[in-house]
């Protein structure tokens, strides 16, 4: 079986189907890879770093030859890594057929850690295709995603609105959603990081977003929902050309009383530790004050969630609104939704029903 080269375009079309290994290093694949990519290093870290300085001081053979040198020792076991992970099993009869499994390789520019590794399983007997330009083809492809037009509802409101858990309701009812939120593991303020793992790094988190909008325009006609954010969710940054999208997007805003609200947030966040909570509240002193800061540990302190928060509230709603009505056009983008109450299925129904008539050419179409 011959060893099919493929563009960036089918590689992503064949990874629905058939599992991605990924060759370069563990470290490379830890800051970030494709989505559901396998590691297959071919080298380890060091091993890595001894061949590229051999390729810089000496010569591509010399650096081949120490490559070959760590590959060799290998190669069995790689073969039958890949086995398990598309099939569970090893094949251990010498009269057994070699499988004609389908894999999809790639290294950082399509070079010689994919080749040799392509040579290798095409040699066992899988069917092997390689990305021509590697990984660094598909980050391309990642960033040419921001770029492309997007017909965006964003769901608007002040902090304590519920937006988020309305967003999970709209997508838990098959709606078109993209959850900034759960891609960046924060909730966007200095809170945000409560009860969230890690965050990914800023490559992967774009890996992981360019993924999630692709999908959306290959399935769906009509808006798609995303929260109203900051550019920045915790230490990650929504990416520029998105960004400058979602500011000229319509905003479905959800319009509840600030008591309702409070009373929402000091139920969601009075579950933390109050030692998290001072360290978030500390993080945001020196634009709350020193006083404000101050009044509002102490009440934290004495168990006193409602006057708190009544402080951060405040504060946030100054921020969000200075946010919101900082964009071109504000009032033909703005519909707003009026509510008495938070009750996550009657907002939902309405923001669907105020919604689903107002649709307009994606953005820069």
């Amino acid at each position: 079986m011959a060893i099919q080269k493929i563009t960036i375009e089918q590689f992503l079309e064949l990874s629905s189907q058939y599992p991605v290994l990924d060759v370069r290093s563990p470290g490379e694949y830890t800051h970030a890879h494709i989505p559901g990519a396998h590691s297959l290093p071919l080298f380890t870290d060091e091993e890595r770093k001894v061949v590229g300085t051999a390729y810089k001081q000496q010569s591509r053979q010399a650096a081949i030859k120490i490559g070959l040198d760590y590959f060799g020792v290998k190669m069995r076991k790689m073969v039958e890594e890949v086995e398990l992970k598309l099939t569970g099993k090893q094949k251990n009869s010498a009269n057994e057929q070699p499988s004609t499994n389908n894999v999809l390789i790639h290294c950082w520019r399509g070079g010689m850690r994919s080749a040799g590794v392509a040579w290798l399983l095409d040699l066992y007997g899988f069917k092997v295709y390689t990305l021509v330009g590697g990984y660094k083809a598909y980050r391309k492809w990642v960033r040419d995603q921001f770029e492309k037009p997007y017909q965006f509802m964003i769901l608007g409101g002040y902090t304590g609105s519920a937006k988020t858990e309305v967003l999970h309701q709209l997508k838990k009812e098959d709606l078109p959603v993209i959850d900034l939120e759960a891609l960046a593991h924060h909730k966007g303020s200095a809170f945000g990081a409560l009860g969230e793992s890690a965050q990914p790094t800023q490559e992967m988190f774009e890996n992981l977003l360019a993924q999630d909008l692709s999908g959306l325009r290959r399935s769906i006609k009509g808006n798609t929902f995303i929260e109203d954010e900051s550019q920045r969710i915790g230490l990650l940054k929504l990416p520029d050309p998105l960004w400058a999208t979602m500011r000229k997007s319509n905003i479905c805003f959800l319009d509840i009383p600030f008591e309702e609200r409070l009373n929402y947030l000091a139920a969601a966040y009075g579950k933390y530790e109050k030692e998290k909570l001072v360290n978030a509240i500390i993080r945001i002193q020196k634009r709350l004050g020193g006083l404000e800061t101050k009044t509002a540990i102490g009440y934290l302190l004495e168990d006193n969630y409602k006057e708190c928060f009544r402080i951060l509230l405040k504060y946030y709603d100054k921020w969000y609104a200075k946010g919101l009505f900082n964009r071109g056009n504000i009032d033909a983008l703005l519909t707003k939704i009026v509510f008495d109450k938070i009750e996550i299925s009657v907002l939902t129904t309405a923001v669907k029903e105020t919604t689903k008539n107002i649709t307009v050419p994606a953005l820069n179409d």
